[in-house]
């Protein structure tokens, strides 16, 4: 392996020369506390700019090897570490000179949660990998070494040494973020023991400072549960702390509009995630497997059986294998309820705001007005209580519109100027009265009625994906499209509702699953499930970039969830079902 000395030889070896020349600089090099790799060159100072990553060993990093297991705590020293490079890059990136993205020292920029990337790798030795990607300096297009000498000799190895040493960091700032790690680990384990399906913190701030920032709002309510539902847990760290338990069921979250009823559902949605400290949502956490549902106008769907929800459509159309390139609202949300039972999630989350209303509920009127055999949609309240009973699925439901709900919910919360209040039994109470009353006078159904009855296999479904020629090409174009989704060949994978991806790099390890599925598991034999499965173990257990093939380890990719990569498969419009 060549060492610093002999890399700024070469380096001064091709001042002057046309761009290509820098692919010459490939390979290895040792300069002392670290190893500096380039791992692959842009062709051009316009294009991408070229990957570069560093090494540390363990004995040179020397970061405590209790921070290295079990998983969550590893996450947290990553994560902090690529904070902490970020910071030190912003006092170097473009400071060397150039054309087009010369001097561009890029690094990934975690948001609030806190997600394994493959920006930063630890391996189970202690071993410290960094990736990012540099601009590497030209004049036009001809190399300019003295500004690269700047980059690799003077700002990266300071950036290095501030970062990814024990020596050099906050070991207290790091300690307490492992803590915090801990923290919530724990109570994600104590959700299932207690029978629950989230938790929020008392004293938690839940509200957003505004719709494209997701910091915490300052001055905001903060968040207080409600006696009847307060529960206490000693954390390792933090001590006993106390909060409002979610049990497992059919959960309401009712009240006046501007009172907080999405806000709170929004940070359940996100508390399948660890946050950052100061992020406000620390100990909101949700069942693991939680999924927002919602419609989606204009989605494909690839032979789902949503017979448990539509049936008898006009024209004999199957609803046991529904297929559509331009689903409707209602057919787009029973497609995402069946998806993510397929997916494994045991708990819904579902916002009336973003739901088709004849998915949701039938009145009693129209019940009368419309005969039953002219009504293919059975909705989802007379479905809820069976998807519990029967399939383990909880449900958590916001809404202000319909009282209806009122039967089949187990709790019911009202958020009045953003603090919960149990109206469980003031609000079943007001139900009975009205079903006592003049309704069920006039013959109305009995709202007491769970619906029809729930076929079992309905919700076991072995949706099995066919080979597809897209994915025997040599090279394939992809592009991510942020949180959107991205772009596969001449395909667009819309991702815009699929609302619990939170980072655009994981929008580009979605991508870098489809292609890997397509040409190593879609082969006619392996379900949606068991392929994301295998996509999950695989990069849980190699990082987040062990799905995308290639010479070398790309940065930019964070680790999607099981349920978000079965959401991708299914919106796939080349999918095609055996």
């Amino acid at each position: 392996m060549k060492n610093q000395s002999e890399l700024r030889a070469l380096l001064r070896s091709i001042d002057h020369r046309g761009y290509p020349a820098y692919k010459g600089l490939r390979g290895s090099y040792d300069f002392g506390d670290y190893l500096l790799h380039i791992d692959h060159v842009q062709g051009d100072p316009f294009a991408a700019p070229s990957a570069v990553s560093v090494s540390v060993s363990a004995a040179r990093a020397a970061f405590p090897p209790a921070y290295l297991s079990p998983a969550h705590r590893k996450t947290a020293l990553e994560d902090f570490l690529v904070r902490l490079f970020g910071k030190e890059t912003e006092k170097y990136s473009k400071k060397a000179r150039g054309s087009g993205k010369s001097g561009l020292i890029s690094v990934s920029r975690p948001g609030q949660e806190v997600i394994p990337r493959s920006a930063c790798s630890i391996d189970s030795a202690g071993n410290v990998t960094f990736r990012m990607e540099i601009g590497f300096p030209a004049n036009g297009r001809t190399i300019n070494a003295g500004e690269m000498d700047k980059i690799l000799f003077d700002f990266l190895p300071s950036c290095v040494r501030n970062a990814l040493f024990n020596r050099s960091v906050d070991r207290k700032a790091l300690k307490a973020a492992v803590d915090l790690a801990d923290d919530q680990d724990y109570i994600r384990k104590e959700l299932d023991k207690r029978g629950l399906c989230a938790f929020v913190a008392d004293k938690a701030v839940l509200p957003r400072a505004s719709g494209v920032s997701d910091l915490p709002m300052k001055g905001a309510v903060p968040f207080s549960s409600p006696e009847s539902m307060r529960t206490e847990m000693d954390l390792p760290h933090a001590g006993r702390i106390s909060g409002m338990g979610i049990r497992r069921g059919i959960t309401l979250i009712a009240g006046g509009g501007y009172h907080g009823k999405s806000t709170l559902l929004h940070a359940l949605e996100r508390g399948v995630y660890n946050h950052i400290a100061g992020d406000g949502r620390e100990y909101v956490i949700t069942d693991r497997s939680a999924m927002k549902i919602r419609a989606e106008d204009g989605r494909s769907i690839a032979c789902d059986d949503i017979s448990l929800f539509i049936s008898n459509l006009p024209g004999g159309k199957d609803t046991v294998r529904f297929s559509s390139e331009n689903a409707s609202g209602s057919t787009s949300q029973a497609a995402s309820v069946v998806e993510a039972a397929e997916a494994g999630a045991r708990l819904l989350l579902i916002d009336e705001d973003t739901s088709a209303t004849n998915f949701m509920v039938r009145d009693s009127l129209m019940q009368r007005v419309i005969a039953p055999d002219k009504e293919p949609i059975t909705p989802f309240i007379d479905r809820a209580r069976l998807l519990f009973e029967k399939h383990g699925i909880s449900t958590i439901l916001a809404l202000g519109s319909s009282g209806a709900w009122f039967i089949p919910a187990d709790c019911i919360l009202q958020m009045d100027e953003y603090r919960p209040v149990d109206i469980t039994q003031r609000a079943k109470e007001a139900a009975q009265e009205e079903m006592a009353g003049s309704l069920r006078g006039r013959g109305t159904p009995d709202l007491t009625d769970a619906g029809p009855s729930l076929p079992s296999s309905n919700l076991s479904p072995r949706r099995v994906p066919l080979p597809d020629r897209t994915f025997a090409a040599d090279r394939i174009k992809t592009r991510t499209l942020g949180r959107d989704g991205f772009s596969i060949d001449r395909s667009t994978v819309d991702l815009r509702y699929v609302e619990q991806i939170v980072d655009p790099e994981q929008s580009a390890a979605l991508a870098q699953c489809l292609l890997y599925a397509g040409r190593h598991l879609m082969d006619g034999k392996r379900t949606v499930r068991e392929i994301a499965d295998i996509l999950e173990d695989l990069m849980s257990e190699k990082g987040p970039g062990a799905a995308a093939e290639g010479s070398y380890t790309r940065t930019g990719l964070a680790l999607p969830r099981r349920e978000e990569i079965c959401a991708m498969l299914s919106r796939f419009r080349g999918l095609r079902i055996r």
